[in-house]
Formats: structure tokens, sequence, C-alpha cells
């Protein structure tokens, strides 16, 4: 046996996914998390996980996990205390940031605190002009006494940040060389390292918040490495990154800033080989687990890479998949606001104490309460029977609530359904409508615990016609992990319009990054057969503030790349804003690099076509109470694993697994294609 195991670490659940390279077995396991240290839960997953398939440690050949803690730590604001040096003058950017309000209309909204507080923020005397010749040179007995100081208040981190660093980073360099000297036991990042590219504010922020997860990271690796070799797990393993690749343990607690979508970014992976899998390009993959709901989009099968986003209030420059996320989760507590409202989320039970229905103490219903009430979740266990649940406490719940609102409790539940899928569909709309898309032109991918018994009702929100159920939905972000690949990203801005001539300067810029990105294939051990580049600017029109990244064709750059790139930024610019200024210069702002290395996959196999009928699969009926009906509707329950290929179901309908559950609506049907996949569509 070779067993490669994908681990996601989750607010509520930890989900595990084992898959046998000799026969193709794939095995799926949920373990409680463990919020106060997640590698707990992790080592737990493992274990049971290996016992259930009656496997050794000495057989598994992978292992890669993703991971919420650096997210969390950012959330909470349980990083380090952190120290930042920056160029004299420039200690308040990182709190004045670019002077915009974080609502436009809302006048009582709070940006986020600064991870660095005003007197650990120390100026030092150096400046570089925007072309890299020196100014002020580095004041390094300034630097020394900063590196005294950020001791002595008892710092765990140091950032390090100066105007114009990643044009000529020397100044960085030196400064950061002093600084472990005099204080060795201190993380220490500098911005060049980061992030290389313009716009200082987003760049020193992505630098703080990089120093203050930095030690967070680092002590959850060693202690998640140590529990690993506890088990007598040999293989090197890997943890995802927020461009959907994994990376080595070394680099993530270096890196930990390109950790913090660690977990969503392989549902996307997921959802790509879904999409190869099943031949469905255009998908908009939809990860509804027990805290949030996380969507993306793909089209021709590729989603979308950002080079920054705000992650809870806080800039970050780094590479990152597209992905829109939204407090709405099973978990999600349902409750009155101000106005007498009923509103969902963002707060969540988490895995601790967890919906009502979980009898742990909590008292506010929650999303999987709603759904408990409604039977559309059964009613008496989940888990596949693993977990018993108390229905009459939900009910309990729900009817308080509807007490407070003045509504039959039946009513209040499917209306905390509603709201909830208003919720996730609004997310769908940033990621689709509001960026050119047509959600019909798409089908819907559901994973996550939660995504399938909402997903009927969301793509009716959005009219969307088709729904793709993988075979192991619970643990879509755990399956992403055995189907992704090595991935680095390498950046440089040199700024300069787009004319004839530039074929020498852009070749260059390009060799400069493919030379970082070997480095980075040879400390990964990465073959040389199994290596490939990938090339993006980001180009603007002169007097634009934002950038698109458009893709450099392969090869030598000459003047067929030069056009190429014209013609793909007019293109995008076209699709985004809806005009081309023909007459405006173009310029060439930021130039990319992305390394990716092929490592083996788990490689699933086609079945062999059953025919229609679905009888065998069947496990029984129970009433599910739906708004079509006003009223409980007795529908078929379907085991899940008992589904084969061909296999044809009309709802009103359910389908349960251990991991997930499916609702069909009325007028919905599904069909089984060969890879096991469950396929819904709108009659």
């Amino acid at each position: 046996m070779a067993w490669r195991i994908g681990i996601d670490s989750g607010g509520t659940f930890t989900d595990v996914c084992l898959f046998d390279d000799a026969t193709g077995r794939v095995e799926v396991w949920k373990v409680p998390s463990t919020p106060d240290d997640p590698s707990r839960a992790i080592a737990r997953g493992t274990e049971e996980g290996l016992a259930r398939v009656g496997a050794g440690a000495a057989d598994v050949v992978y292992f890669g996990h993703g991971t919420t803690v650096a997210t969390n730590a950012l959330i909470q604001h349980r990083g380090v205390k952190t120290g930042l040096l920056t160029t004299a003058g420039f200690r308040d950017l990182i709190e004045i940031g670019r002077q915009k309000r974080p609502e436009l209309y809302d006048l009582q909204a709070d940006k986020a605190p600064a991870l660095v507080t005003r007197d650990l923020r120390i100026e030092v005397g150096e400046r570089l002009r925007h072309d890299g010749s020196v100014m002020t040179p580095l004041d390094e007995a300034a630097v020394r006494a900063a590196a005294l100081t950020l001791k002595a208040a008892g710092v765990k981190a140091v950032a390090i940040g100066f105007l114009y660093g990643f044009v000529r980073p020397d100044h960085e360099v030196r400064a950061r060389a002093i600084v472990e000297e005099v204080f060795p036991d201190a993380f220490v990042c500098a911005s060049h390292e980061v992030a290389p590219e313009f716009r200082e504010y987003e760049r020193i922020s992505t630098a703080v918040v990089n120093a203050y997860l930095g030690p967070v990271m680092h002590g959850y690796i060693r202690r998640l490495a140590a529990r690993l070799a506890e088990l007598g797990i040999a293989v090197a393993p890997h943890l995802t990154q927020s461009n959907g690749g994994v990376i080595g343990f070394d680099a993530a607690a270096r890196l930990p800033v390109r950790t913090v979508l660690s977990g969503p970014s392989t549902g996307v992976v997921a959802g790509q080989a879904l999409g190869v899998m099943t031949g469905i390009p255009d998908l908009i993959t939809f990860d509804m687990g027990g805290t949030s709901s996380d969507v993306a989009l793909l089209k021709n099968g590729v989603a979308g890479l950002a080079s920054d986003a705000t992650v809870h209030g806080y800039p970050i420059k780094a590479p990152m998949l597209d992905i829109h996320t939204v407090g709405a989760g099973g978990g999600s507590i349902a409750h009155i606001d101000s106005g007498g409202l009923l509103k969902v989320g963002p707060r969540s039970a988490g895995a601790d104490p967890g919906p009502v229905c979980y009898d742990r103490g909590n008292t506010e219903p929650t999303v999987t309460d709603a759904n408990v009430v409604l039977q559309t979740l059964n009613p008496q266990e989940l888990l596949g029977g693993r977990m018993k649940i108390r229905q009459d406490l939900a009910v309990a719940a729900v009817k308080r609530l509807a007490e407070q609102l003045g509504m039959d409790p039946m009513e209040t539940a499917q209306g905390i359904v509603s709201v909830v899928t208003a919720n996730m569909a609004k997310a769908i709309r940033v990621i689709s409508v509001q960026r050119g898309h047509d959600p019909r032109d798409y089908t819907l991918v559901a994973f996550g615990g939660a995504g399938p018994v909402h997903a009927a009702r969301l793509a009716r929100e959005l009219d969307m016609k088709r729904i793709l159920v993988p075979r192991n939905p619970g643990i879509g972000c755990a399956l992403g992990l055995l189907l992704t690949d090595l991935r680095a990203n390498f950046a440089t801005t040199r700024l300069m319009t787009l004319a004839a001539g530039l074929e020498s300067e852009i070749g260059g810029i390009f060799e400069g990054l493919a030379a970082e990105a070997g480095h980075w294939f040879d400390e990964e051990a990465v073959a040389s057969a199994d290596r490939r580049l990938r090339r993006t600017v980001d180009m603007r029109y002169r007097g634009q503030n934002y950038e698109l990244a458009i893709d450099v064709p392969d090869g030598p750059v000459g003047p067929a790349t030069l056009a190429a790139l014209a013609d793909g930024f007019a293109a995008a610019h076209k699709r985004l804003y809806g005009f081309v200024a023909a007459e405006e210069a173009v310029q060439l702002v930021t130039f990319r690099v992305e390394a990716i290395g092929f490592v083996p996959k788990a490689e699933f196999k086609p079945e062999p076509d059953a025919g229609p009928d679905a009888s065998a699969a069947k496990m029984g009926e129970r009433e599910v109470w739906f708004p079509e009906a006003h009223g409980f509707v007795r529908v078929t329950v379907y085991d899940r694993e008992k589904l084969k290929p061909g296999n044809r179901i009309v709802g009103p309908a359910i389908v349960e697994q251990m991991d997930a559950t499916t609702v069909l609506l009325p007028n919905m049907t599904a069909h089984v294609e060969p890879y096991l996949n469950l396929i819904l569509e709108t009659l």
C-alpha cells in the first residue's frame, strides 16, 4: 500500500482524505477540530484514518495539510508583539494607510488596529531614490540602537521596511543582519523578501503581518512536526499556500503571510480537477463549512490569481487565488438585530460548543439547527451515525427565536436558511456579476460539510441550472491537497511604457526572475522534467491606479510578445471595464513568474455504467419541510455510498453520506457520472 494523506484543519471539523495509489481506494474521516492547538486534531485524524484503512505510518508516501492557524491569529489578533524599523519620517505609514474608510457611508466603521503600536515603530536614518540611488546612507548605529530598544521592550518579531527597498534591497539586507546579530532570538523579516513590489504601504503592511504571524506559525509547525514524528510518519510534510500550491514546512515558517488563505485554496484546486474529470470547464466553487463560505470562479478551468488582497482589514501583497469569503457556515448563529430583523452570522458557534443540537451548552440557534428542525439534515445523527444529536434542543432554540420575531417556528427555520442563502448569493455575485461574468453560464460546485445541503436553493437564487457535488464533498479541501503541485511566486516592479525596443529589457527581467525560481526548484528538489514557469505582467493605462495581470507567451521575448501583451491588455480591460482607450499609453508595472513543481497526484478511475435504477441505494424515507409545499413532504433518502454511475434520482429527495447531505428540490433531477460525482439539474 502507498497512501497519500490530505488534511484540512477547519474551524469546526478537521477533514482527512486518504488515497491508495495502488488501488485508487478513497477513504474519508472527520474529527472535531481543536482550536487551542490544531496539531492535536491533525495527529488524531491521521492516526484514526490510518487505523480505519489498516495502514501504518510507513505506508504514507505523501502528507499535505491546509490550516487556518495564520488566518485565525490575524482575525483574533493573537500574533506576537512586533516591532518595525522603517525610513525616517515614515513610521506612521501603516496607520495612515490610503486614508480610505473601510465603508464609505458607514460613519461608525472602525479601521483594523495597527499590528505594531506607535512606540514600537522606530525610524532610522536612510533613504533611497526611486531609481535605487542612495540619498542618505544607512545609519547602522541607529539600527543597532533600535534593535536593542525593541529587545528591551519584549518584542518577539521585527519587520524591516524601507522606502524603495524593492528597487535596491541593500539597506534592508544590512539592517536585517544587524538586528539578527543584536537580537538573535527574534523572528526577523524584510519587506523585499516578502513582497518585492511597489506601493510602500501595502509592502510594509505585508512584512508586518508576516512578522506578526511568524512565531505563531513557527510554533505550530514545530508542534505538528513533533506529533507526526511520534506517529512514525517519515515523509516531508507540506502545507498549502494561498495560491493553491504547497510548500515545505521550512518555507511556511519563513513566510506565514502566504498561508492566510491556506485552507480554502485547495478547495479551488479540487474544483479545477473536477472540471477536468467531468468535462465541465466553467465552474463556480462553493465551499460551505462550519464557520464561513468560500466562493471562487473558474473560467475555462482556470481560477483567477490575485497579487494582493485585504485580509480582515490588513493589506497583503502575496499571490493568492481569487477567493471571496463570507461569514456564513453551518455554525453561523441566527439572531435579531437592533432593527428587529433576522440576521445570520458572522458569529459562529464553531466546534465548541457547536450548534444547539450538539448538546454542548449553546442556546443560540445556528444554520445547522435550522436544517435539523426542517429535517433536511438527519434529525437524529450526523457523520454517518458517529455523532448523535438532539432535535428537541434545536426545535426549542428556533422556537424561542420565532417568538421574538412573532413567526411560526418552521417558517423561522426556513427564514434562517433563506437569509444565509442570500448572504452566499451576494458573495457569488461579487466574483461573477461584478466582474463581467453571468453565473447562469456556470456550474455550481458544492462542497464542504454544509455546501450540498444548501446548493440547490443557492443555485435557484442565482438561476443556475446545474450543480456538481463531488463524491466526497465534505472533505473537498482535504482532497484538493492530493491534487495540487508545489508552487512559488516571484515578482519585481519595473515601471515602463509599452513600446517597441523593450524586448531585451523585458527578457532580462524575466531571466532574473527565472533564476530565482531555479534556486527555489533546487531547494525543493524538483526534477528538471517536472519544472514549469508561467509569466505574467501587471499592466495599466498611464494615470490608472490599478493593474490587470496579462499572460506572457512562452519563449524568447520579441516583437510578437509585445503585440500579444497589447492585445491581451485591451481584451481584459474591455471585459472588465467595458471600453478600450486606444489612444492612451500602456504601462508595464510588475513582472511576475509563477514556478510550478509537478508532483505525483491522486488519479481517479471511471467506473462502468450501472443503469438508471437507483432503488438499491434507498435507505428509507422521512418528512422534510419544504416552503414550496408550506409543510412537510415525505421524501426518499438515498445512501450516497450505494449510488452507482448512471443512477438517476428525481426530486424532492435527500442523499446522505458520512461527510455531507445533498438536497434535491422539487423539479430537480440528479444522475451519477462515471467518477461517482453527482450532477443535479433543474427540469
